[in-house]
């Protein structure tokens, strides 16, 4: 082969190439043209919503019986009688009697209080008998001493007087004497006052106990207590708190008690009995006192969580112990108007950064209640209207931003 032949097999190679690459070069498909990110901010969103009925107030506190005393005798002795229900846990009712204590003395004491009654009653009338015989001797004395002048005075001791106030005096004795006796037998017998709930006890068959001593303690069973410490804006959210008098079963302020046992959480109706006359110098905060009736009734169990939003049906629930630490919800206020908002939709200074028209506009607002979800509020909000709670840290007054709801 000539060099001219392989110079043109060259050229004719480097033009098929440079019309292949040509042809590569015009068949590659357009590039993806994309839009560069918008300038504006993200921002998330959840609506408001309008505030019904009373505003709740959240607190928490520890479980205290309504009334707690002492088991004790009121007189000295061996015990010889036991109820079995005097043990720890053990359930009594009112005037029920929880131990006996020897009464064999007691009962002669008052066998001989009752012979000595009988005998002053006797002896009295033996007096009076005497003294209305003196009183009608002077009687007659008297007439006899008319005629011949005026009748002389008797003395008191003559008409028996002193001798009729002291057999008095005596029979009152010795009824009194036998009132006590009589009274001591009673107490032989130990009873519970109310309804209750035995906490602790230390007695048993053959124990000699004294007057006065201690053997056990008893809490009422009929109601319990909750003091829960608010600080004094949260105590202003409650209608008619200083008005309430302890005891008088004014029920105007409900409560709810909540308390977890196991994987459920249980509900029991109470009430706001009356408020602490002074300030927790500590925490500087007001307890208020919430009574539970009848606390072994056994709790509600509350919703579970499940879609349909309803409890499981439960044979009884629990019973509200002594010393259980329970979540309160006490009923507050009814203000005209107020907002239910997501907490991290309360920004520092207590504003909201409301959206109208893809803008922001910061809301002041005035918090009534916070609790762990939710803040109750008031101030130039709408129903339903979109308020930031997410997403952007800074905002200005009619920033623009993109939404978005959570």
């Amino acid at each position: 082969m000539s060099r001219r032949t392989g110079w043109l097999f060259a050229a004719i190679i480097l033009i098929g190439a440079g019309g292949l690459a040509a042809l590569l070069v015009s068949l590659r498909p357009e590039p993806e043209r994309i839009p560069p990110p918008s300038q504006v901010p993200f921002a998330i969103t959840t609506p408001v919503e309008a505030g019904e009925g009373a505003i709740p107030v959240f607190g928490a506190g520890t479980v205290r019986p309504r009334a707690e005393i002492d088991i004790a005798a009121e007189v000295s002795g061996k015990v010889v009688w036991v109820d079995s229900a005097l043990q720890s846990g053990g359930h009594v009712r009112q005037g029920q009697v929880l131990f006996r204590i020897d009464d064999v003395d007691y009962r002669s004491e008052v066998e001989k209080s009752r012979a000595n009654v009988a005998l002053q009653r006797v002896e009295l009338l033996k007096v009076r008998e005497e003294a209305d015989l003196a009183r009608t001797q002077y009687e007659q004395f008297k007439k006899r001493q008319a005629d011949g002048g005026t009748p002389s005075e008797a003395s008191p001791l003559a008409l028996w007087q002193p001798q009729l106030e002291a057999a008095e005096a005596s029979l009152a004795r010795d009824s009194a004497t036998l009132a006590e006796a009589e009274l001591n037998l009673a107490r032989t017998e130990v009873t519970s006052p109310f309804a209750g709930v035995v906490r602790t006890e230390s007695v048993d068959l053959g124990q000699f106990v004294a007057a006065g001593q201690g053997v056990g303690r008893l809490y009422a069973s009929d109601a319990v207590e909750v003091v829960v410490p608010l600080p004094d804006s949260n105590a202003a959210l409650i209608p008619g708190l200083w008005d309430l008098r302890a005891g008088d079963g004014n029920r105007q302020v409900a409560a709810r008690v909540l308390a977890d046992y196991g994987e459920r959480r249980y509900g029991w109706e109470g009430y706001v009995d009356r408020v602490e006359g002074a300030l927790d110098e500590q925490t500087r905060t007001i307890d208020v006192i919430v009574r539970v009736p009848r606390p072994f009734r056994g709790g509600t169990p509350e919703a579970d969580g499940r879609e349909d939003g309803n409890p499981e049906s439960d044979d009884g629930g629990p019973p509200l112990l002594v010393g259980k630490f329970v979540d309160v919800e006490l009923e507050g206020i009814e203000p005209d108007t107020y907002f239910k908002i997501r907490r991290p939709a309360l920004r520092p200074g207590n504003e909201v950064w409301a959206v109208r028209e893809e803008k922001v506009t910061i809301v002041p607002v005035t918090v009534l209640q916070r609790d762990d979800d939710d803040v109750y509020v008031t101030g130039a909000l709408e129903p339903g209207q979109a308020v930031v709670v997410g997403g952007i840290q800074i905002a200005t007054e009619g920033m623009e931003i993109r939404t978005g709801a959570e």
